[in-house]
Formats: structure tokens, C-alpha cells, sequence
């Protein structure tokens, strides 16, 4: 038997067939239903003319036959390349072209962007995602084409927040790994236990730390659609959820819904959060219903989760990370190579079995990425005498004034300590004399003023790190489909704030 996502899949099938792997809504998928429905999807491909290596598109949002084709894909023996929906045409035809994709399985709402791609150049067979969804009840079906565990089987496209999209080879073999791994580190991520999923499936906590973690350990997904907190919250009381992931604004938002406060979580045992900083209040809300908040370092390249706080410090050490896992190792080191001494800032290493193998037909970035079996993140970040990882900031989010580094972070975790800011960004603008300066974007009530912000940075930073520009908004900030705030996005939105926009001091 290979050793794969499939492998477990049958062998769940076999021995638990009438328990719930999945949930969507009000319709529930049992593993052997979904053995069988993404059996039929495999052999369907096949006999299509989907080779062993051919890559596979999936369009579509979060839906039951989105999780059938996923498995169903890998089951062919081709390797799943899981497209953002938000995507615009050009976006979608680049990553057709990187990876190569002959066949996109998509819903038929989104013809119209396929078409775009089309017109650019994309050469693919589109196949209706309804057409898949009929195969379900079809019949016992078992078949699967089973390679070697090192071979691709996804390519999981990076969101792009600091540059441009590269496609992260998963393989049979570090996709188990990252699931061996967090279930003797995570008490939550057991056989037969349950996960509730607030995020795109077509991302790297959707796919692989939610139904590949899952179907591996033949628990329960609990998926939604789209973010309702106080279905979510309903959700995490009515199904006992032990396991849920997400940024910060998912946890935000489902604490002031109406139900959070009579909710029971006793069985929650795992709840990580990543993306941005955990503010305080919020850190106590949770703590008041008794479950820990754990920050979490990670990225794509390393399986999405590297590292988390250790639940005994998530209240004494909220900014921490952790300090590696299980089998995880990280390092923080100088320009130079050599390790930095506690407390000192340099770039964060990674080492491990989920780290990926490389990027998809890149050998020169991942020859960079990738050296002497580190993992070189391209992130800074700061080890404590107990070797606790704080992250300070994407190396190429720094901004520079006056030859002097100023960390974006720093600056956001003042700001969104100020009574009334509900999310802020940092970014860097163009200064004459300096070359450039911080620039502060905050969403906030109208209660916040520039010059409280500039109040409370001056009193707590360096003059040079505090804010020349400040610019308030009332609409939540650009985020990534993955809930991230999207740094790009604001930068392209205020490349010009220094001519747009006044200097408060």
C-alpha cells in the first residue's frame, strides 16, 4: 500500500466508512461516500487522458465537490493546483502557465475569468465542477493510481503579499509528515477529532491543515462557506470542535458575536492564530472562556505551521512562537551565516520534514531559498535565552530612513494598542531627505485622531520610527483571501501618500 493522503483515505473508508469526514452546512460526507466520490473523480480524469504528473487546476469556492475533486486529483496520480477565486484573468492565466496546467476543473460562475485567461493565451480543458459533483453516489469505486510518496502531488501558489506568487511543491511525504508531526505536538489533532475551517479551502491551512490533516487522521471538517461569527461561533458549540486556525479578525469578530458569552468550548483544545499580532483584549476574551490563544510562525514553504506557542506560555509569552516543534528545528542568523546571540535581530532558518523540496520549475529561487537543508525564510526575528522565536518583521518590508532600518511591525503594535484602532499598516513613503519615512494606514473609530497616534508612538519609539504620515480610514484594510492584510495592495493603493497626504509633524 503507498504510503499517501489516498492510502489513508481508503483505509478510514474501510474501518470507520459511517463516520462524518466532512460538513458543509447541512450536508454531511461519510468517508466512504468520499472515498468513492473522489474514486470516481480519479477515474474520470484518467480516462481523460490525465496522465501520472499532469497538473490539475481547481476553481471554486468552499463546497464538498471542491474536497472530492481535491482527493480525486491526487488519487489520478496527477499533481492538484488549488487557483484563488478572487483571481482576475491575467492573475489566473499566469499561474496556469507556471505550473503548467492542461485540465482546470471550475465552477461554472467562473467562466467569465477562465475565458480572460483564455484570451491571454491559456490552453487548457475546462471541465464543469458540477459534473464532478453527479459522481457522488455513483457506486463503490476504489480506484487510485499510487506513485512515489516523493513526487509532487499539489503546488500550493504563495499569496504574493511581498512580491510575486510561486508555486511550493507538496509532496505524499511532507504532507504526512506535517500531520505525524502536529499530532503528537497538538492535543487537539488526534484520530477521530474535529476541526472547524473559516478559510478557503484552496489555501495552505484549507487544504493542508484542514482536509488533508483530517482525512489523514480520519477526523471531521467542519467547513463554512464564507465568515459568519456567529454561525461559526454556533458551529464550534454544536459539532465540539477541538481544532480551529485563523488571523486574528476571524477571533476578533466571532468574540463580539452575541452568542460568544453563553457558548460552551470546553472541548476547543487547539486554537493558533497567525498573520498579524494578537492584541491583548482579544487574548483575554478567549482566555475568558477558557481557551489559549497561540501565536504561530510559519509560511508555505514549511507546511503553513513551523511553530507555535507552547499552550503553558501563551499567557506569559503572547508575542512568542514557540521554538521550533517536534521534528522542526529554527535558528536566527546574521548577514553572515553565523547564529545570533539572544535578543539580537537576523534572519529566521527553518529545518524540518514539511519543509517543501522547492518551487515548482524554479531552480534558481529555490537554489536561494533552499541551502544546506535550511530553509531560508526571508523573515527576521529575534530568539530569547530559552530559544522562544518573536517575528519582527518580513526582511523586505523594512523600511529604511536615513540608512537606518525601521521595523513596520514595531510601529503597528503601537498603533493598534490605542483605544478606538481597529487594524493599522505601516508602510514605507518617499521622503526627500531621509529616502523614506514610516507612513501609517489606521482603520479606526472617530474617536482616533493623528495626534493621538503620534502621541502614543512618540512616547513609546524613537523619534525616527514615528509616523510623518498618518492617514485615518473607516473600510477595513485590503486583505488576502487568506485574511491577511495585504501589504501590496496598500502600498499600490498609497504608492503616492507623500503627495497626497499632509505631514503631521
Amino acid at each position: 500500500m503507498a504510503t499517501s493522503v489516498a492510502s489513508a483515505l481508503h483505509w478510514w473508508a474501510r474501518t470507520k466508512g459511517d463516520r462524518t469526514a466532512l460538513v458543509f452546512g447541512e450536508d454531511t460526507v461519510d468517508y466512504r461516500t468520499l472515498r468513492d466520490w473522489s474514486g470516481a473523480v480519479a477515474r474520470s480524469l484518467h480516462e481523460r487522458g490525465v496522465a501520472e504528473g499532469d497538473r490539475v487546476g481547481l476553481l471554486g469556492g468552499n463546497t464538498p465537490e471542491w474536497a472530492a475533486v481535491a482527493l480525486g486529483v491526487m488519487k489520478a496520480g496527477a499533481v492538484l493546483v488549488p487557483l484563488n477565486p478572487r483571481l482576475v484573468g491575467a492573475e489566473l492565466h499566469k499561474l496556469l502557465k507556471d505550473s503548467g496546467a492542461r485540465v482546470v476543473v471550475a465552477d461554472p460562475q467562473f467562466d467569465g475569468t477562465l475565458a480572460q485567461a483564455r484570451e491571454l493565451g491559456s490552453e487548457v480543458d475546462v471541465v464543469p465542477l458540477p459534473e464532478y459533483a453527479a459522481l457522488r453516489g455513483a457506486g463503490h469505486e476504489e480506484f487510485r493510481i499510487d506513485r512515489d510518496p516523493a513526487e509532487p502531488v499539489a503546488l500550493l501558489f504563495t499569496s504574493g503579499s511581498t512580491g510575486l506568487s510561486k508555486g511550493v511543491i507538496c509532496t505524499n511525504r511532507t504532507l504526512l509528515d506535517i500531520v505525524f508531526e502536529a499530532s503528537l505536538c497538538e492535543e487537539g489533532l488526534r484520530p477521530g477529532g474535529s476541526s472547524l475551517l473559516l478559510l478557503p479551502l484552496c489555501f495552505t491551512p484549507g487544504l493542508v491543515w484542514g482536509l488533508v490533516m483530517q482525512v489523514v487522521l480520519g477526523g471531521t471538517l467542519v467547513v463554512e462557506a464564507q465568515l459568519d461569527p456567529s454561525r461559526a461561533v454556533r458551529q464550534l458549540d454544536k459539532h465540539k470542535i477541538e481544532t480551529i486556525f485563523g488571523v486574528p479578525l476571524i477571533y476578533e469578530v466571532m468574540a463580539k458575536a452575541p452568542e460568544f458569552a453563553e457558548a460552551d468550548l470546553s472541548n476547543l483544545k487547539t486554537a493558533v492564530v497567525g498573520g498579524a499580532a494578537v492584541s491583548v483584549p482579544l487574548l483575554e476574551a478567549w482566555g475568558a472562556k477558557g481557551v489559549k490563544l497561540r501565536q504561530i510562525y510559519g509560511m508555505t514553504e514549511a507546511g503553513g505551521v513551523a511553530t507555535a506557542t507552547w499552550p503553558s506560555e501563551a499567557e506569559t509569552h503572547p508575542d512568542s512562537c514557540g521554538s521550533g516543534s517536534a521534528f522542526t528545528e529554527l535558528k536566527v542568523v546574521r548577514s553572515d551565516g553565523t547564529e545570533c546571540e539572544p535578543g539580537q535581530q537576523g534572519e529566521v532558518l527553518l529545518k524540518g520534514p514539511g519543509v517543501s523540496p522547492g518551487y515548482w520549475q524554479d531552480p534558481e529561487t529555490t537554489a536561494r531559498a533552499f541551502k544546506d537543508g535550511w530553509l531560508h525564510s526571508g523573515d527576521l526575528g529575534v530568539r530569547d535565552a530559552e530559544g522562544r522565536l518573536t517575528f519582527v518583521d518580513r526582511m523586505k518590508d523594512l523600511i529604511i530612513s536615513g540608512g537606518i532600518n525601521i521595523s513596520p511591525v514595531e510601529i503597528e503594535a503601537v498603533i493598534s494598542r490605542i483605544p478606538g484602532v481597529r487594524e493599522v499598516s505601516v508602510i514605507a513613503a518617499k521622503d526627500d531627505r531621509f529616502g523614506e519615512t514610516p507612513a501609517a494606514i489606521v482603520t479606526a473609530d472617530d474617536s482616533v485622531t493623528e495626534a493621538a497616534i503620534i502621541e502614543a508612538c512618540g512616547a513609546q519609539m524613537a523619534d525616527y520610527k514615528v509616523p510623518r504620515y498618518v492617514v485615518l480610514r473607516r473600510d477595513e484594510l485590503p486583505r488576502l483571501p487568506s485574511g491577511k492584510i495585504s501589504k501590496r495592495a496598500i502600498r499600490d493603493e498609497y504608492s503616492d501618500v507623500a503627495e497626497r497626504y499632509a505631514k503631521v509633524r
